[in-house]
């Protein structure tokens, strides 16, 4: 458990009141921010660790740009003094993060920080935490939501995990392990043995539990896990086979397809209290990977019923289904923002294999990236940043990119890795 509390406000009173420093992530070319991440002192080793994660949280998000601590100029000895703002503009430093670390009398780990901007001679924000040492690296990752949150006004993404398909072996008799890590890569975990294929694992968007398919009866079946205690069970046991599931907003469905024996699939959602199962399509076509927005209201779905596969949208009960994509080429794996204004998919168009959005009406499409055989867009729970995985170099890992579609970025995995799938911020 983390606790938190307000650090308490100081600002150098000579100074003349100035606009706080800020980033407007809503413009098309955002320059990143110079920002100097100073060493927490104290704790040894752990000052140094805490600083390196927040400024590579930052860094990774192409918002902002770390100064290297051999341009820093004042060595802070007192985080929690007014710092030398002149010495600080000198070298760009737009802004500024200072913290310590110790220990508690009842062994907790106690971190701290404060944000100063230096060229308005002002504290920005501050807050220190409690927590235990298994921690260390979240209570990082929460200082760096605060400093992205506090400078651009947007909730940050760092504080999650990613769970994701693992895979290791020749790609003829790969081994397909369910895993989960932190959105940087570290702390990874293994959820299942690799004695059975497993796919497509998702969050539930309001506790720690997911959904995914396993082969383990010989056709995917599809089961739901709560990751901290392992306890597991199965979804339903439908006839023909179940793929691509997805937890509604509320946490109290889950949406399907189900393939039949006549080889067309229909969209399926079922109340996870009553087991009940509703079918919310109807066609002689494969309707597919299915996604709620995130008000619950709307479903946006893939459908070969045109002819090839496009983006349709429907009423959470099926009603009023409607397409939205008229691109060329196939549309697949579309999944619906967290902020609800955009559609994300996979596009594949001329031999090559896209990553893209598209508002909810299908207009404005935007391709953000193009590879040879990348696909399953995941969201960060902020809506910013998209996480796929690619296949390079004989098998696949993943990449994250920001809406921009500028800031790509490799997420680093032990071995190949597939099916991310984002959660939302830890609680």
């Amino acid at each position: 458990m983390i606790t938190a509390m307000a650090l308490g406000m100081t600002a150098a009173a000579t100074l003349p009141a100035m606009a706080l420093v800020e980033l407007n992530v809503n413009k098309g070319n955002v320059e990143p921010l110079p920002i100097a991440i100073t060493d927490f002192q104290g704790g040894d080793a752990l000052g140094a660790q805490i600083s390196e994660i927040v400024s590579a949280d930052l860094k990774r998000s192409g918002l902002f740009a770390p100064i290297d601590k051999s341009a820093f100029i004042e060595k802070i000895a007192n985080p929690d003094a007014t710092p030398r703002f002149d010495d600080w503009k000198v070298i760009n430093a737009q802004a500024l993060v200072t913290g310590s670390v110790g220990k508690e009398a009842d062994g907790r780990i106690r971190a701290q920080y404060r944000l100063w901007d230096t060229f308005a001679g002002q504290q920005m924000s501050g807050e220190q935490f409690f927590a235990n040492d298994a921690n260390t690296r979240r209570v990082a990752h929460i200082i760096a939501d605060a400093i992205y949150e506090r400078l651009t006004g947007e909730k940050g993404y760092f504080d999650t995990r990613v769970v994701f398909i693992d895979e290791l072996g020749a790609k003829n008799a790969r081994r397909k392990r369910l895993a989960i890590m932190d959105q940087d890569g570290a702390n990874v975990r293994y959820l299942s043995d690799g004695k059975s294929i497993v796919l497509t694992p998702r969050f539930s968007p309001n506790r720690q539990e997911i959904t995914y398919m396993s082969y383990e009866s010989g056709q995917p079946r599809v089961y739901l896990l709560q990751i901290e205690t392992g306890q597991r069970e199965l979804v339903g046991n439908f006839p023909g086979m179940t793929f691509a599931p997805r937890f509604s907003p509320d946490g109290q469905k889950v949406i399907m397809s189900l393939l039949r024996d006549d080889g067309n699939s229909n969209i399926f959602a079922m109340d996870l209290r009553s087991r009940s199962t509703t079918r919310l399509t109807n066609s002689t076509a494969i309707d597919t990977s299915p996604s709620y927005s995130p008000d619950g209201s709307q479903v946006v779905f893939t459908s070969d019923r045109g002819g090839r596969a496009q983006i349709y949208v429907m009423g959470a009960d099926g009603s009023g289904q409607n397409r939205i994509s008229f691109g060329d080429g196939v549309y697949s794996t579309p999944v619906w923002s967290p902020r609800g204004d955009l559609i994300a998919f996979t596009k594949q168009t001329g031999g090559e294999f896209q990553i893209g959005v598209m508002k909810t009406d299908g207009s404005g499409e935007r391709i953000l990236s193009t590879g040879f055989q990348q696909e399953g867009p995941t969201w960060a729970p902020n809506g910013r940043v998209l996480m796929f995985f690619r296949d390079s170099a004989g098998g696949p890992k993943l990449v994250s990119v920001d809406l921009t579609g500028r800031n790509e970025q490799p997420i680093p995995t032990a071995n190949f890795a597939s099916d991310p799938a984002w959660s939302p911020l830890l609680e």
